[in-house]
């Protein structure tokens, strides 16, 4: 976390038009009751805004105690967090975690066209076309490859991430690539 926020504050110092970095927020970091005054510390720290960063959680975040920790998310989105969950439709999604779970960004996983193409076409049309209906920002992760692509662009305002676009880079790499 302290990383990401120094490397945001490094590229606004050098006046570049930054995009917010996802950090990882584990369950564990829910229980304990460090987690909104870590986040806000390091904002503040960094002269940051909580726009400058997103927070991604996983699907196995719910549990038996989803209630507890819905309302810690709400209490980050009132302070300004973006929540997204990463991996949607690797595990054991259901609809009811999406109808319930206070989010702001879905990451599909593109292990929905795994299988039988047709079928897996049609799954993952309706769930970004529901998840933007919900007014969730809605990115496809896994892109690999340009029939992907060409597949996703019939949908508006879907980001798209993957190995098509770009390995993962190192943090120098990340920083010329940014400024560019």
């Amino acid at each position: 976390w302290e990383e990401a926020c120094r490397l945001q504050a490094d590229l606004k110092a050098q006046g570049v038009k930054t995009v917010p970095l996802s950090i990882n927020v584990s369950r564990a970091h829910f229980y304990g009751k460090e987690l909104i005054y870590k986040l806000k510390n390091l904002i503040a720290k960094y002269k940051l805004t909580t726009e400058d960063i997103e927070l991604e959680i996983t699907e196995s975040i719910c549990g038996e105690d989803s209630s507890e920790i819905y309302d810690k998310i709400r209490e980050l989105q009132a302070l300004g967090f973006k929540i997204a969950m990463d991996d949607f439709g690797s595990g054991y999604s259901s609809l009811n975690m999406l109808k319930d779970m206070p989010l702001d960004i879905i990451k599909m996983d593109l292990k929905f066209l795994d299988g039988e193409e047709r079928k897996s076409r049609q799954i993952l049309k309706a769930l970004i076309e529901l998840a933007q209906t919900m007014e969730l920002k809605v990115v496809v992760e896994g892109v690999e490859i340009l029939s992907q692509v060409e597949f996703l662009r019939q949908f508006k305002d879907c980001s798209l991430q993957g190995y098509y676009f770009s390995r993962p880079v190192v943090t120098e790499i990340y920083m010329d690539m940014i400024k560019n």
